[in-house]
């Protein structure tokens, strides 16, 4: 059993972050980077693997990291009702959109926490302006 892949014996999400870093180590330190991101803004947030990303929820499921061959997106369950200051969220459905990271600077230059703040905070029922505490 010292011979089994590392992942073996690991989560689903850390075997699906170590099938990203196989792949391609620079989408894989993006993934990373917007996982850390995403779960450092509450402790009630969980994650889990589903649809073919990971899916974070507070109650209910409010964003998901999907990695991508030329980019990663973070995607809004509820999306196109959260206020987009900086021009950031693409996407014309009625309710999903996303922000295209393409490089790791693209997280701060995006202002990526802003966003997941205000999607954890809808979900987590607060009001439109208040983002949630951490």
């Amino acid at each position: 059993m010292t011979d089994a892949p590392k992942y073996a014996r690991s989560t689903p999400v850390e075997a699906w972050l170590e099938d990203i870093r196989l792949v391609d180590e620079d989408r894989f330190q993006i993934v990373l980077s917007l996982h850390k991101l995403v779960l450092s803004v509450n402790p009630a947030i969980s994650d889990a693997v589903k649809y073919g990303g990971l899916l974070f929820s507070a109650g209910p499921p409010f964003c998901g990291i999907f990695s991508y061959t030329r980019h990663v997106s973070l995607e809004f369950s509820r999306g196109a009702s959260l206020p987009d200051p900086h021009g950031v969220l693409e996407g014309e459905g009625k309710k999903r959109r996303h922000i295209k990271i393409e490089r790791r600077g693209d997280i701060f230059k995006k202002n990526v926490r802003e966003y997941v703040e205000r999607a954890f905070a809808q979900a987590a029922g607060k009001p439109a302006g208040q983002r949630a505490a951490g």
